[in-house]
């Protein structure tokens, strides 16, 4: 007995059916279509009824500003700012202190260092919203008029810079070393300050300025 053929299956080779099969699937296809065709706009017009409403007068650009009060060197201050923008660009680029430098702009570097509620932190890593409501400072609100304040005067004493590039915020985190107590030893100090570089090399004389202002650190 002929066993069956598992690969012969039924057809039909009558060429109306062929026909009538791809009418069909185009058919089909075409209703496909027409329907994307209405849903898309209907989806886009349901996305853009979801957008936050804006007044006729602003901008895209505008609408997505925030106003902040930033209290700095003891002066209220307020602005209108995107809320990407770091606290080291406000203070820059709509302050205008310049005295705090834009270094790597990454927080490797420390030339951005500013003390907020008297702790040192990397201007360029933190939101200028997110420093609402706390007490910032810079190195233009260090010194008391033409007084300088204890650690700048032992930096000038001790010559703890050269380009001077990275000296404010050299200044601004030894000010925050003092205060925190680290500055048991050499060693301890290089350790504390680590964070901020300077290319000149100057270490040894931060070292020694640092020690220096720390001895009369009840000033700081």
């Amino acid at each position: 007995m002929r066993k069956p053929d598992r690969l012969s299956a039924p057809c039909s080779t009558n060429p109306q059916d062929a026909g009538s099969s791809r009418r069909h699937f185009i058919s089909q296809l075409a209703a496909l279509s027409a329907g994307l065709s209405v849903v898309t706009p209907i989806a886009r017009g349901a996305g853009e009824t979801t957008k936050t409403d804006r007044a006729p007068d602003q901008s895209p650009e505008e609408s997505s500003l925030v106003d902040i009060t930033l209290r700095v060197n003891g002066s209220t201050r307020k602005l209108r700012v995107d809320p990407r923008v770091t606290l080291l660009d406000a203070l820059r680029e709509r302050l205008d202190l310049v005295g705090t430098k834009k270094g790597c702009d990454q927080g490797a570097c420390g030339a951005c260092t500013v003390l907020v509620d008297g702790t040192r932190v990397v201007s360029c890593l933190t939101l200028a919203v997110m420093a609402q409501g706390k007490e910032i400072t810079t190195i233009e609100g260090l010194a008391q008029g033409e007084e300088l304040h204890p650690v700048q005067a032992a930096f000038v004493t001790c010559d703890g810079f050269q380009c001077g590039y990275c000296t404010p915020g050299q200044i601004m985190s030894a000010v925050g070393c003092i205060r925190e107590g680290h500055i048991k030893s050499d060693t301890e100090i290089r350790e504390f300050m680590s964070g901020n570089i300077c290319r000149c090399g100057a270490y040894p004389n931060i070292v020694d300025a640092i020690k220096l202002a720390a001895e009369g650190k009840g000033a700081i």
